[in-house]
C-alpha cells in the first residue's frame, strides 16, 4: 500500500475501486472533463444524490468504476465535510482517505495536513492518463462550505427556500444543486461595468484568446482590494498578513499560472484596461495568451477618496497542465546542459513525487527553505518517496512565473547552475505548487 503526501500519485489498477473516509465526514465527489466544470447537475455525488453513472456513495465509502463514468468524464474529485454543518475541519480529527480495489485489497492511504478553518477538503483526485487512471493526493482546503465547493466546480446552489426549482430534492438539509450558466459576459453581476469587453478587444488584437470572468478570482480580487482600502496602501501583501496569491487559492482556484494588477487612481473599469494598455508591464499582462480567466475588483478607500483596484489573470490547475510544466522545465534544463556538453537527465517518477510533495508542502506550511519545518531536507523526502539514489541535489525557486523564468533564474545564479549543469547527476524531478505569500513555488530534484 501506498502512503501519499500531497501531491503524490499513483497508477490505478484496472477495474471499480472503494474510497473510504471514515470518522464524522460527509464524503461527495465531483465528476468533471478536462476543463475541471460538470457537465450538468448528475455529476455532483453527495448525501442527497448519492449516485451517478461510475459513482456511488454509501455512507463514508464512495466506490468508482472509471470506466463506467458518464461519457466525456475524465475526472472524479473527492471532497470531505464535516457531517455536522459549519463545524470548521480544525475541530475534528484530521481526515484519513483510504483507497482499496475492487477485492478489497488496500491501494494507498493519506493523511493531508490538519486543516485549519475550512469546511471543505479536497482530499483527492482520481483521473485518466492515456489508457489508464490515476490517483493524485490533493489536500486543498475550502473555506465556504459544501456550497462553495460545488460553485466553483460549475453548480448552481440552491437554498432551502428555493429548493423545488432545482434538479435536486433537498431530501435532508444541504445543497440542491443545478447547472450553473458557463462563464457570465459583460453586464453580468460579476461584470457590472463592462471590464470583459474592453479586455477581450484588446487581447484579440494582438492575437491572444479571449479570457473569460470567473467568480473564484471575482471574489478573491474583492477581498483583496477591500483589505487594501482598509491598510491605505496596495501590496501584494495586506496588512492582515494575507498575500492576494493566498486569497485566489482559498477562493477556490487552484492555478498554474497567475499574474496580478493592484492600482489605485482608475476611477471607472475603462480608466483601469486604459492605464493597463499605456504601460508595458500591465499590457504585456493583459496580452498574455497563457491566462484563461479572469477576475476585477476595486474598493473605496475611505477619506483618502483613493480607489484600490485588483485584478487577477490566471488559467487553471491541471493534472495535464501540470505534467507539460514540468516536462519544459526537464527540456529546458537539458538544453542547459547540452550546451555544455553533458548528457540530458531523465525523468525519475519518485524524485518528481518528492520534488512535488515538498512544493505543496511550501505552499501548505507558508516557509521557503530546503529545509522543512520538521527538519527534513532533500534526501529525507527522496527516501520517503521511496528513491534509492545515491546523491541528491534540489533547486527551489519561488514567485517564477513560467517553466522559462523559473531555469532562466536558476541559471542566473552559481549555486542551482552548478546542480543543472552537475556532471554527476543521471535523473530530475521536478515539482511546482501555486499559492503561498510569493505565488508559485517550484522545485528540482537531481539524483545519481
Amino acid at each position: 500500500m501506498s502512503e501519499l503526501v500531497p501531491g503524490g500519485n499513483l497508477l490505478l489498477p484496472g477495474g471499480a475501486l472503494t474510497v473510504r473516509v471514515p470518522g464524522p465526514f460527509d464524503v461527495s465527489a465531483l465528476i468533471t472533463d478536462d476543463g475541471g466544470t460538470v457537465r450538468d447537475d448528475g455529476d455532483f455525488v453527495f448525501y442527497n444524490q448519492p449516485s451517478a453513472p461510475g459513482a456511488r456513495l454509501a455512507g463514508d465509502t464512495l466506490t468508482v468504476d472509471p470506466h463506467a463514468l458518464r461519457p466525456g468524464a475524465t475526472r472524479v474529485t473527492v471532497a470531505v465535510s464535516p457531517a455536522e454543518p459549519g463545524t470548521p475541519l480544525s475541530g475534528l480529527p484530521s481526515p484519513v482517505l483510504q483507497v482499496a480495489d475492487s477485492r478489497g485489497r488496500p491501494l494507498a492511504r493519506f493523511s493531508p495536513p490538519r486543516p485549519g478553518q475550512e469546511e471543505v477538503l479536497l482530499l483527492a483526485e482520481i483521473y485518466r492518463r492515456g489508457e489508464g487512471w490515476k490517483l493524485r493526493a490533493l489536500g486543498q482546503g475550502y473555506a465556504d462550505g459544501l456550497a462553495g465547493l460545488a460553485r466553483d466546480f460549475g453548480v448552481d446552489v440552491a437554498d432551502e427556500e428555493s429548493a423545488s426549482a432545482a434538479s435536486v430534492p433537498a431530501a435532508a438539509p444541504g445543497p440542491a444543486v443545478r447547472t450553473r450558466p458557463a462563464d457570465p459576459g459583460p453586464g453580468s453581476a460579476l461584470d457590472p461595468d463592462g471590464f470583459l469587453a474592453p479586455v477581450n478587444s484588446a487581447r484579440s488584437r494582438v492575437g491572444s484568446p479571449p479570457v473569460a470572468l470567473d467568480a473564484r478570482l471575482v471574489s478573491a480580487a474583492r477581498a483583496h482590494a477591500a483589505a487594501m482600502a482598509a491598510g491605505g496602501r496596495l501590496g501584494i501583501e495586506s496588512r492582515d498578513g494575507v498575500s492576494v496569491y493566498q486569497r485566489v487559492i482559498a477562493a477556490g482556484y487552484p492555478y498554474l499560472t497567475v499574474g496580478e494588477h493592484l492600482v489605485s487612481g482608475p476611477r471607472t473599469p475603462a480608466e483601469f484596461v486604459s492605464y493597463c494598455l499605456r504601460n508595458e508591464p500591465p499590457r504585456r499582462t493583459l496580452h498574455d495568451p497563457a491566462f484563461t480567466h479572469v477576475g476585477l475588483a476595486h474598493a473605496d478607500g475611505g477619506p483618502s477618496g483613493d480607489v484600490y483596484w485588483t485584478a487577477l489573470w490566471a488559467s487553471p490547475l491541471t493534472p495535464e497542465g501540470l505534467d507539460r510544466a514540468a516536462a519544459e522545465v526537464v527540456g529546458l534544463t537539458n538544453r542547459e546542459r547540452a550546451r555544455a556538453g553533458l548528457p540530458s537527465l531523465s525523468p525519475d517518477p519518485l524524485l518528481t513525487a518528492a520534488a512535488q510533495a515538498h512544493s505543496t508542502d511550501m505552499v501548505a506550511r507558508d516557509f521557503y527553505s530546503h529545509t522543512a519545518p520538521d527538519g527534513s531536507g532533500p534526501g529525507d523526502r527522496a527516501a520517503a518517496a521511496g528513491s534509492a539514489r545515491r546523491t541528491i541535489g534540489e533547486n527551489i525557486a519561488c514567485g517564477r512565473r513560467s517553466a522559462a523564468e523559473v531555469v532562466r533564474g536558476w541559471m542566473n545564479s552559481p549555486g542551482h547552475r552548478a546542480n543543472i549543469l552537475g556532471p554527476d547527476f543521471t535523473h530530475i524531478g521536478v515539482g511546482f505548487a501555486g499559492g503561498g505569500r510569493a505565488g508559485t513555488y517550484w522545485t528540482q530534484l537531481f539524483g545519481t
